[in-house]
């Protein structure tokens, strides 16, 4: 009699749960995410003048048509910024990684909480990057034309939220939630 409970109690136990396919995907989807905010050339724009990346500073003179570029790897801040966005990019990717093998074999259990462990540090650690990034860019680099932060920093900001989803939905407990699967 206990050896079949053990059995079917093992089946439900490797088998996947919605919540952890749910978790895959965020995974997923915050890996693409940060992809294109690291590749994004628009971090800050400044009408049609000025655009700034986590790669190059980009400007362009009202009376001429040619852009002038400078490597933003020269300034501390952004140095930071972009190791704490990559840092957090390739727990986000190692996680993913091991989130994907956990689905392919059958001791799926094992790999939950370091798959978590390795998004919620992918979290702070982006977090920590995109706080930086606007308090540093308001305090060093001053534009006298409108400006705002654009759709690479929007990237950003996604894929940290969608690696805490992933974080979350992966530290819930599948025994509790067996039942209604």
């Amino acid at each position: 009699m206990s050896s079949s409970v053990s059995e079917t109690e093992e089946v439900r136990v490797a088998s996947l749960t919605p919540l952890k396919l749910v978790g895959l995907v965020c995974v997923f989807l915050a890996l693409c995410l940060d992809v294109g905010a690291v590749m994004s050339p628009a971090w800050v724009t400044a009408d049609d003048q000025y655009y700034l990346s986590l790669w190059e500073a980009c400007w362009k003179a009202t009376s001429s048509e040619n852009w002038q570029c400078n490597s933003t790897l020269e300034s501390d801040w952004q140095i930071a910024t972009l190791a704490l966005l990559l840092g957090g990019a390739a727990l986000v990717l190692l996680s993913f990684l091991v989130a994907l093998v956990s689905v392919c074999i059958g001791t799926r259990r094992h790999f939950y909480r370091p798959v978590a462990v390795m998004l919620f540090a992918a979290v702070v650690l982006q977090g920590c990057s995109l706080v930086l990034y606007p308090i540093k860019f308001i305090e060093t680099i001053s534009l006298r034309i409108y400006h705002e932060f654009n759709w690479g920093y929007g990237l950003a900001w996604g894929a940290t939220i969608f690696s805490f989803g992933g974080g979350v939905l992966y530290c819930l407990n599948p025994k509790n939630y067996e039942d209604y699967y």
